[in-house]
């Protein structure tokens, strides 16, 4: 269940929120080496001002790939090549971008939720496997499960935490 949250948070921190940061580029992939590499894997990216995000290419031949790669990530970025550096400017949110994003970042917590169900699944499973093996007591499996749905409804109240503080951050002016 921790997976699902350190899941979540990872994927929040790519959501935009008005602010540049380096986690925004972390889920491009560039067409280079014959293959699709992560942007981490051919430069390094940096956050010199509160709305500009540069990355500094470390193989000059693959600039214009870098380009298009944010270009073409579907996160509304126009970025600037200047040799080696490219200049990513992160644009004022528009009232129409911030829902699209409240609906991802909702998105990403339903797909949480899914994950921390499918942990309790499986540990309902476990304790029903015990039972008919006769190690526990129909007793300890009604414990057991009482305990995972506990855990569970734990982790759901946080990923709606998380969720309700990702949406604030996104809305605000």
């Amino acid at each position: 269940m921790d997976g699902a949250l350190d899941s979540l948070r990872r994927d929040f921190s790519g959501l935009r929120s008005g602010r540049a940061s380096p986690a925004l580029l972390e889920p491009v992939r560039v067409e280079a080496y014959g293959g699709e590499v992560p942007l981490t894997q051919v430069g390094s990216i940096a956050v010199p001002e509160a709305r500009m995000i540069t990355v500094q290419v470390w193989d000059r031949a693959l600039a214009g790939a870098v380009e298009r790669a944010i270009r073409d990530s579907g996160l509304g970025l126009n970025p600037a090549g200047e040799g080696q550096t490219i200049r990513v400017p992160i644009p004022q949110l528009t009232e129409e971008r911030r829902n699209e994003l409240a609906k991802a970042a909702a998105r990403y917590a339903e797909g949480g939720k899914v994950a921390v169900r499918g942990v309790r699944r499986d540990g309902m499973d476990k304790a029903k496997g015990f039972e008919k093996k006769g190690e526990i007591s129909q007793d300890d499996v009604k414990t057991w499960s009482d305990a995972i749905q506990k855990l569970t409804d734990q982790y759901v109240k946080k990923i709606d935490d998380m969720l309700a503080d990702k949406d604030k951050e996104i809305k605000q002016v």
